[in-house]
């Protein structure tokens, strides 16, 4: 990897893949925390007349110009939404579909136009839909690099409001606070996002970009500061992972492979993080069951107990087995590591045999009177 990275070249393209993956990280949670995930496939789609119309204007592939087209078609799908659920009856995923379908459309028709005149400046400029990391400059990166930092120092100046806004915006409302405004900012914070990927993932790709850091970091923490945090490293660690994977590998497209690198980082959180992956759910479910399983054993040789009015009346193993439809013996088991019952003899009966210990008959009164269900035994010794 090393050898890799001492090439200009690549190591240009992991630069930009890193800024794309920091950027996307930290800006992504607040449209993730806002349920606002088709927000960066809107505007994803959307960026695409905004290449189109960068280049008409500058009449070259301009990365500058062509990103500041981009910004400005993004900002006129954000607030079209913005206007469409505001005037009309539309719910925000409608009004976003609309968007999205419109300005991608449009982008379409001005791509189409362009190649048809024949101008040999635009030759690539279709490499926006899916990007084109290797065509990447050393001087592209200083722009990403700008809108990044601007980005990042956004976020930082206006931390506490769009918290506030993005959790509980009716409570930042009553504070006095520009909830509105603060809704625009952060919209247009995941246009920068877009911006920043158009060279290197394309806009049909990003939308993974924006959504998948975010979603795998939510997966590890409660808290929103290291939410962002783990998502910039999320997305860092899968661009320069594609990057990587697309110069060691010949004819393997860079944005598809970072997109495939998030993908599996997602997946990996999903199921192993910490209290909340599907292993772990798994995992709780098993015990949770388990426990039950004990607690209705015990509760059986309580009650069977108190029928005879003698806490020591031993159970016959078969009886238990036959009382819950299903073997008891691992149940019976684990009650005995935890000193709650004892297996005994029963003379003339030679089948095993199970009573409470005086620490099980607490537990199981404990736990019957919790639930409401322990009226026979109240007065058993």
């Amino acid at each position: 990897m090393l050898a890799l990275l001492a090439d200009s070249t690549i190591r240009t393209v992991a630069l930009g893949a890193a800024l794309l993956g920091i950027s996307s990280g930290v800006l992504g949670c607040f449209a993730v925390l806002r349920r606002q995930s088709l927000l960066g496939d809107t505007l994803a789609h959307a960026a695409l007349p905004g290449v189109c119309l960068g280049f008409l204007i500058a009449g070259s592939r301009d990365l500058g110009s062509i990103m500041l087209g981009a910004l400005a078609t993004g900002a006129a799908a954000a607030l079209a939404v913005l206007l469409l659920t505001r005037t009309s009856r539309l719910k925000t995923d409608a009004a976003l579909g609309i968007a999205l379908s419109l300005f991608f459309a449009l982008g379409v028709v001005l791509l189409t136009f362009i190649q048809g005149r024949g101008n040999s400046a635009q030759g690539g400029l279709d490499s926006f839909l899916f990007g084109q990391a290797a065509a990447m400059l050393r001087s592209d990166l200083w722009i990403m690099g700008a809108i990044t930092a601007a980005a990042l120092a956004l976020v930082a100046i206006f931390w506490k409001e769009f918290k506030l806004a993005s959790f509980d915006p009716g409570f930042a409302a009553s504070l006095g606070l520009p909830v509105l405004a603060l809704e625009a900012a952060m919209t247009a914070m995941v246009a920068l996002a877009v911006v920043v990927g158009l060279q290197m993932v394309g806009v049909v790709l990003m939308t993974a970009m924006i959504i998948a850091p975010a979603t795998a970091a939510r997966q590890w923490t409660r808290s929103l500061g290291a939410m962002v945090v783990l998502s910039a490293l999320f997305g860092t660690l899968a661009g320069v992972t594609g990057a990587v994977i697309s110069a060691a590998s010949r004819g393997l497209s860079t944005g598809p492979l970072i997109v495939l690198a998030i993908s599996a980082i997602v997946f990996l959180s999903l199921l192993a993080a910490p209290g909340r992956g599907l292993a772990w759910a798994a995992l709780r479910h098993w015990r949770n069951r388990r426990n039950l399983e004990s607690q209705q054993v015990l509760a059986t040789l309580y009650r069977m107990a108190a029928e005879h009015g003698d806490r020591r009346h031993p159970v016959e193993l078969g009886t238990l087995d036959t009382f819950h439809g299903t073997p008891t013996r691992r149940a019976l088991s684990r009650l005995e590591r935890q000193g709650l019952v004892r297996p005994v003899r029963h003379e003339p009966e030679r089948t095993p045999h199970w009573e409470l210990t005086p620490q099980g008959l607490a537990q199981a009164r404990r736990l019957l009177t919790d639930t409401g269900g322990d009226r026979d035994g109240e007065e058993m010794s």
